[in-house]
């Protein structure tokens, strides 16, 4: 598993949009999202930290590992 702090994620539309950008590069990964923590869970099928947080920071976010 895979942690994100995302403190600049403030909505239901940021969370599709992490999502998203997760899904993009690795479709089977899993994507747990707490709005409220600002966090980001992710469960990789094959992406790595380093591309997973790049897909993110291109999203327009600025994720910080946990």
């Amino acid at each position: 598993m895979i942690a994100f702090q995302v403190n600049d994620m403030t909505c239901g539309h940021c969370a599709g949009a992490i999502t998203k950008a997760v899904k993009a590069l690795d479709q089977n990964a899993r994507v747990d999202v707490d709005l409220g923590a600002h966090q980001v869970r992710i469960e990789p099928a094959s992406a790595d930290a380093d591309s997973l947080r790049r897909a993110i920071e291109d999203a327009g976010y600025s994720p910080v590992p946990q």
